[in-house]
């Protein structure tokens, strides 16, 4: 019984789609807490989100071809594998197991003043990624995102074993 519910999640493009609904949700709530609640994303934060962009992206190529899902479905392991992997870095910058990226970047324009670059730099807000902005329960921001990025990479693996036919026991394979 409990069975036949799991693979329910595991038909036709359904695991996809579910990844980009979670990458969806997980960036609306980043946004939100960079646009209204005025939490200035660090370049950590910036790098956690790109993966998951490209998991919504796959879920929206996926509506127009399912019938992929041989290649999909490794896909979105790969890329919720990868956030979840910065997550765990952005997780150790913050706890001080390692050291976090040599400095902030931003667009700089060459042909300004010296004055101009001052004012501009001192008016750029320094976010260091190895300051706790948010937690909840005690884990941070990037700490969810690993733990849901990971949680999402396990659930993709899954997918796409048994897609492959690796998840069966012998007893699955005798009915199917």
């Amino acid at each position: 019984m409990v069975t036949a519910r799991l693979s329910l999640l595991l038909c036709d493009n359904r695991p996809i789609m579910i990844a980009g609904a979670l990458s969806a949700t997980l960036l609306t709530v980043a946004l939100l807490f960079e646009h209204i609640g005025g939490l200035v994303p660090c370049e950590l934060c910036l790098t956690q989100r790109v993966p998951h962009y490209g998991i919504v992206g796959l879920a929206l190529i996926s509506m127009m071809s399912p019938h992929q899902q041989k290649t999909w479905r490794p896909v979105g392991t790969l890329l919720a594998a990868t956030t979840a992997g910065v997550g765990l870095q952005h997780v150790g910058v913050e706890q001080g197991w390692w050291q976090g990226p040599k400095g902030c970047s931003s667009a700089v324009d060459a042909s300004a003043s010296l004055s101009d670059l001052t004012t501009s730099l001192l008016a750029t807000p320094v976010v260091r990624c190895d300051e706790i902005a948010w937690s909840f329960l005690g884990i941070s921001m990037a700490g969810w995102n690993m733990l849901i990025s990971l949680g999402l990479a396990l659930f993709l693996l899954w997918a796409t074993l048994d897609l492959l036919g690796l998840m069966r026991t012998a007893d699955d394979k005798e009915v199917g």
